[in-house]
Formats: structure tokens, sequence, C-alpha cells
């Protein structure tokens, strides 16, 4: 427009001059050019404004962003060592109560266990020897029956008590001549087990094999001790009960339904290697294994001695075993027919080990 302007006033001055025009034009043209130049430092400027303004508020947010960061990480290590600080003071608690727990139990149990173990077998080895000399007394005492004359009735015959007294089951004594045909059928089958064992024999007969130190703890209970004594323990429970299986057999080919075995061992699971062993070396049963017939278990003696003496009132045959960790017996199982102990291998005379407890 202003161009324009300026032709016009040219055209006033210089109608027709040719000089008039081109001035007229150069100078349209500068001023255009300047315009230009004008807008753009304006476009420039306000582009730069706003990166600036862009910058300076990513700055702000990467100096917001790092801040956060910063306290986070300050807060973290914070809750980081308060846990292991806590764990740490937990760790030496049960420290310190493993180390009390300790001292209780090397000054408590096994402590006063040892001391008690001292004391009891210092008992015991006192008991035992005055037991013993006890029943070599009691050996050499001649007890006799009655004679019949001087308790027979006013008709010339016996009294009813001593009729019933002959006529029950007597007594076994087989280290006597008059009981020969027994000791040589018990050393009859004594010689079946040694040389002809039987692994898939019938019931209550012996399965298993019978070595000579077998042989010779039996041969000494029957013939040396006659049926009632304490055999020196073997080493292990299952030897025991080996040996122990061989009297049962022996003496159930003997008297048949009519033996009574009674075992004694002084908690559950002894008694349960004695039912194992008795059924594994006599191929028994269950039902073998009652109150009423064949093999009883029991964990302490005044019950035994009670069921052996109701036993041998039904006419029954009671035969005693004894674990070799029995400690304290009923002196009352002395008084049976049978019976048959393990002494431990400490004892040197393992002739008697019952030892009275009331």
């Amino acid at each position: 427009m202003e161009g324009c302007l300026l032709a016009s006033w040219v055209n006033a001055i210089d109608p027709y001059g040719i000089t008039g025009c081109l001035f007229i034009f150069e100078i349209a043209m500068t001023t255009d050019d300047r315009t230009t130049d004008i807008l753009t430092t304006d476009t420039l400027t306000t582009t730069i404004q706003e990166l600036e303004a862009k910058r300076d508020r990513i700055q702000v947010e990467i100096a917001e962003s790092q801040a956060y960061l910063a306290q986070f990480a300050q807060e973290s290590l914070q809750d980081l060592s308060k846990r292991r600080q806590a764990l740490q003071l937990a760790v030496e608690q049960l420290e310190r109560r493993q180390a009390r727990v300790k001292e209780e139990m090397q000054g408590t149990f096994a402590g006063s266990s040892q001391e008690i173990a001292i004391r009891v077998q210092s008992f015991k080895d006192y008991l035992v020897g005055s037991l013993e000399d006890l029943a070599l007394t009691a050996q050499k005492l001649e007890l006799g029956r009655a004679e019949p004359d001087l308790v027979r009735s006013p008709t010339g015959g016996l009294t009813p008590a001593i009729e019933a007294e002959l006529n029950s089951l007597e007594d076994p004594q087989f280290a006597k001549t008059v009981y020969e045909k027994q000791t040589e059928k018990i050393r009859s089958v004594i010689r079946v087990f040694r040389t002809e064992p039987d692994y898939y024999g019938p019931t209550w007969k012996l399965r298993r094999t019978f070595e000579a130190v077998h042989a010779d703890r039996i041969n000494d209970w029957f013939f040396t001790q006659g049926g009632r004594g304490s055999l020196k323990s073997l080493g292990s429970r299952l030897q025991n009960i080996l040996v122990a299986s061989a009297s049962i057999s022996i003496l159930y080919s003997l008297y048949g339904d009519q033996l009574r075995p009674l075992i004694l061992a002084n908690s559950p699971e002894r008694l349960g290697e004695w039912r194992r062993g008795l059924q594994d070396c006599l191929g028994l049963r269950r039902e073998d294994f009652s109150n009423d017939r064949g093999i009883m278990l029991f964990e302490s003696s005044e019950p035994m001695a009670l069921r052996a003496e109701r036993i041998q009132q039904d006419g029954k045959m009671p035969l005693i075993i004894i674990d070799e960790t029995e400690e304290m017996v009923n002196l009352s199982l002395l008084r049976f027919p049978l019976w048959l102990a393990f002494a431990p291998e400490s004892q040197k005379n393992p002739s008697s080990i019952a030892q009275q407890r009331f």
C-alpha cells in the first residue's frame, strides 16, 4: 500500500518519467524486505522463549524426580536398617535361649541322670549280691512234702486237700533222674534244633538257626538250673529272644496248650521287639498273643505275678521270661516252677537277678 502511495506521488510529480517509476519500485522492494526480516526475528524470538520455558519446566520436573528418588531411597534404607536391627535382636535372643537350654540340659538332665544311674547301679549290685546269697541259702534248705501217714483222714485215706495237691501238675525237675524221659526228650529236641533246622515248621516250633552258644544256654537253664534261673545275655535282645523261643518250643512239646509264657519288659517298644521276635522265631500269629491263651506281655511284674498265679490255679503251667533291662522284679515271681531271666553282661554271676519291690 505504501508502494502504491509512492507511485501516485511520483505520477503526480512526473507523470511521464521512467526514472521516477524505477525509484519508486526500489523503495517498495526495500520496505518489503525489512518487513519480512522483522517478522522472522519476532518468530525466532517467540520460539526461543517457548523452548527456554519448556527447558525450565523439564529441569524443574527432573529436580522434583531426583528429590523424590532420593527421599524414597532414604526411606527404604531406613526401613531395611530397622529390619536388620530387629533380625539381629531376634538372632541374639535365640542364641541366648539356645545357650540357656544347653546349660539346663547339661546341668539338669545329663548330670542328674548320670548320678541316678550310678546310684541305681550300686543299689542293684548290692541287691543282686544279697539275693544270690539268699538263693544259695534257699537251695540248701530241704523243704519236703508232708508224709502221707501224718495227714490221713479218719477213714484211712488221704484228705481231699492232699489228694488235690498230688493230682495237680507237678513242678518240673529236669535235673533229677526221676524225669529221665523228659530229659532225653529235651536233649533230642535240642539236637534237632542244632542239626536239622526247620525254617518252615509248624507253629510253636523253632524256625531259626540254633548255634552252639544258644544250645549251651538252653542246656544250662534246663539241666543245671532246673528251669528256674537266669542266663547271661548274649549281647542283643534278638539273640535273647532266640534262646527264649527255643525254651518255649521245648516246653510246648512237653506241656502243649497247658504252657502259658509270660514276657516282662519295661516299655512298649521292648515288648514290641519281643512280639516280633517270637513271631519270627516260632511262626506265631496275632491270636497267639492274648490274655486268655498263648503268650502274654507285661510291663510290670505285679500284674504278671497275679496272672501267673491264676494260670497255676487253673491247672496250667506259667513260664516267666524277664528281659535283661528289668532292674526291679517282684520276688513273688520266683515261686513259680518255671522262670527265665536274662542278666546284663556287666554282671559277673548271673545266677539270679531278682530284686524285691513292694
